[in-house]
């Protein structure tokens, strides 16, 4: 062939012109997609991949772990934790930080309180109630909602007051998702209680003062058990204080560890 001459096309073939591969010169043939119902089963037979972020059971259980080796082992207590997403309370710049064991802000000088001292307050307040029962409960100070969720796993009914109307509000709306039947919202003086729907199986208060509330007690059913912080003179801080109402209707109080809440105040903001 000369310079320049352009070489003859071989292109197009006519099918006679095309010789039959041989067994050794074949190539694999490609196969079909698979059928939809066979490659969702094969989906299904793989391992899902744990969960990383604040919505996997891993992060909760982590948490619970760290509350049974600090003495919680009331597994009612426990499994109410583990049902509700505490980081859906708190601002969403702290989120990564709800399941550590510490307060965080709410607003309003008030916080959300740690995981550690829910879960002690509730298995303090639950112990005289047998397993299985659904007791009715009152919380002092609802804040921004966990505490209340949380006990409206164990209850079967809770009224929760809140004497600041921002925070009620905050409450209602981090409630709302969890639609919470038993669980009633007030927005009012905490110190006061709640009469219309008392007496109450157990009361636990979110703030403490220099004296537990004369209402409090009021509302208290026969064997029934109330949980608040309270100023202690003799340390000159908080600590826990119990009061149980015999079926006689004798009161017993009781002093336990050390605490750190807001403080206790009356009237509506």
């Amino acid at each position: 062939m000369s310079a320049g001459q352009r070489p003859a096309s071989k292109f197009p073939l006519r099918l006679d012109q095309v010789k039959p591969a041989t067994r050794s010169e074949a190539v694999p043939l490609l196969r079909p997609q698979r059928p939809l119902h066979q490659a969702a089963a094969e989906r299904g037979r793989g391992t899902a991949p744990a969960g990383l972020g604040l919505d996997s059971h891993l992060v909760r259980e982590r948490m619970l772990a760290r509350l049974q080796a600090e003495g919680v082992r009331d597994a009612r207590v426990l499994a109410a934790m583990r049902a509700v997403p505490r980081h859906s309370f708190v601002d969403t710049a702290l989120a990564n930080q709800a399941y550590e064991d510490t307060s965080l802000p709410i607003g309003l000088g008030q916080t959300i309180s740690k995981p550690s001292v829910v879960a002690r307050m509730i298995e303090l307040m639950l112990a005289p109630q047998p397993a299985g029962t659904r007791p009715r409960l009152l919380e002092i100070g609802s804040g921004c909602g966990y505490q209340a969720a949380v006990l409206a796993q164990l209850a079967r009914q809770v009224v929760s007051i809140e004497r600041l109307r921002p925070l009620y509000d905050k409450a209602r709306e981090n409630l709302a998702p969890l639609n919470l039947g038993n669980l009633r919202l007030v927005y009012g003086d905490g110190r006061i209680g709640h009469a219309p729907n008392a007496p109450y199986d157990g009361i636990i208060a979110a703030a403490g003062g220099e004296d537990i509330p004369q209402p409090w007690v009021d509302q208290l059913a026969p064997g029934g058990r109330l949980v608040a912080p309270m100023l202690d003179a003799r340390s000159g801080g908080q600590v826990l204080v119990v009061i149980d109402r015999h079926a006689d209707g004798s009161l017993v109080r009781s002093l336990h560890e050390a605490v750190r809440f807001v403080p206790l105040k009356s009237g509506t903001d």
